[in-house]
């Protein structure tokens, strides 16, 4: 396994929060992993992306220039890093807030209404968890148990309320992604 990861959306969409469980997840499974967030000087509303990496093998750089996996929030999101992704890569994005096109026949895509189906849930915070399902139901990995592991970690007694319902958005997702 080698997967090189881009997530990329507005500030405030739980971005940087998607890269971390991804590879907070990959490590309990004993994977390699780097994470490496990037985002404007905008608390919100600004650029934020990270790029993650997932590995059976030592990383050699964690600076992913061409990824094979893709996840867009946002629509200049898109715009920037959809041609960066590898032929036969993976693109997952919001078709709720981001329009494509299909123009790239050399990957495969996943779209799904993460915002929407967040906000049938009650809580428009959760698309990021909505879009990690589904990858992780078209991956195959990491497991369902090491994810929630790890989400349970990141959450922390401080936020264990919230615990609930980015579980049901993660299995919203999962639910979603074997359909897709």
């Amino acid at each position: 396994m080698n997967e090189k990861i881009i997530l990329a959306g507005f500030g405030g969409q739980g971005i940087l929060l998607a890269g971390r469980l991804l590879a907070l997840a990959a490590m309990k499974e004993g994977k390699y992993v780097t994470w490496i967030p990037s985002y404007g000087p905008e608390m919100r509303g600004g650029t934020a992306n990270c790029a993650v990496t997932i590995s059976d093998d030592l990383i050699g750089s964690p600076i992913i220039s061409f990824p094979n996996v893709l996840f867009v929030f946002n629509q200049p999101s898109l715009e920037k890093f959809l041609p960066k992704l590898l032929s036969k890569g993976l693109l997952i994005y919001d078709n709720s807030l981001v329009y494509y096109d299909d123009r790239r026949k050399d990957i495969d895509v996943i779209a799904i209404p993460a915002t929407q189906l967040s906000v049938e849930l009650g809580d428009q915070r959760v698309a990021n968890l909505i879009m990690l399902g589904a990858y992780i139901s078209k991956r195959g990995f990491p497991s369902e148990g090491a994810f929630l592991s790890a989400l349970k970690e990141v959450l922390g007694d401080r936020k264990a309320s919230m615990f609930e319902i980015n579980e049901k958005a993660f299995r919203k997702g999962l639910e979603y992604g074997k359909s897709a």
